[in-house]
């Protein structure tokens, strides 16, 4: 569909916008591609002059980086728009949330400078609760996967079974203090932060690590929510992907 293009074919990018956005509730059991479906409508419905592809079937131009898998909550889903005219940051945070369905939240934007956001990313931070399950098990069974030099874990892709270890790919693993339980069971919190690898690791793929180390099986699903991702310091700290654009420094610089 062509109608809202600019009439004489594709006008250039002269801007792009780096978004930061969240998913929420029950919102978490969107996938990817009905949420890409979901934006584009909104981009549609808040008049934002999104740039289109070239060719006989133009897309609007719409990068994504690192969706968390479907399933997951997320605080921290970061996307990249090219527009064909400016538009101030504030203001398309406010017309694309109101655009989006409540729970898929959008929460920041920035004009974007030189690099790639994808290159910004390479770890993730996870809560994940775990329903049924006591603190005093869960440090069990997380000291036990820590001191492993590996935890050989399988999981179904499209390509059939894959096996792979889930313990390299963890830069930190630890238990948080937990509330006193959901629904009179208790309930433990994990939390864990993800360095971004090949195969990918997610957190489905740690709780089958604590499960092949320790027997760890909570007694309802877990209930995992991305807390932040971006660039893992040597400090363990996770840099968000928008502050350079945000302050012109460059990540991983030594301070001047």
């Amino acid at each position: 569909m062509t109608r809202n293009q600019p009439p004489g074919g594709q006008a250039p990018v002269v801007q792009r916008i780096r978004l930061r956005y969240a998913k929420r509730g029950p919102l978490r059991f969107t996938s990817h591609r009905d949420f890409a479906r979901a934006f584009e409508r909104a981009l549609q419905r808040a008049r934002v002059p999104i740039a289109y592809s070239q060719g006989f079937t133009p897309h609007p131009k719409i990068s994504y980086a690192s969706a968390a898998p479907t399933g997951t909550a997320s605080e921290a889903e970061y996307l990249e728009i090219a527009l064909r005219a400016e538009v101030d940051p504030d203001e398309l945070v406010r017309a694309l949330d109101a655009a989006l369905s409540p729970g898929l939240d959008v929460l920041d934007a920035v004009v974007a400078t030189a690099g790639s956001l994808a290159d910004r990313i390479d770890a993730s931070h996870w809560r994940i609760e775990l329903p049924g399950v006591e603190n005093a098990q869960l440090s069990a069974a997380v000291t036990g996967f820590d001191s492993a030099a590996e935890v050989p874990v399988e999981r179904l892709t499209k390509q059939g079974w894959r096996r792979f270890d889930a313990r390299a790919a963890v830069a930190r693993i630890g238990v948080l203090d937990a509330p006193s339980g959901v629904d009179g069971l208790p309930c433990a919190i994990l939390d864990v932060v993800i360095r971004q690898v090949t195969p990918s690791v997610r957190p489905d793929d740690v709780l089958s690590g604590l499960r092949v180390v320790a027997g760890l099986e909570p007694a309802e699903p877990p209930r995992a929510t991305r807390l932040a991702q971006g660039t893992l310091t040597e400090q363990g700290e996770i840099v968000d992907p928008l502050l350079a654009d945000r302050t012109g420094a460059v990540i991983g610089a030594p301070p001047g």
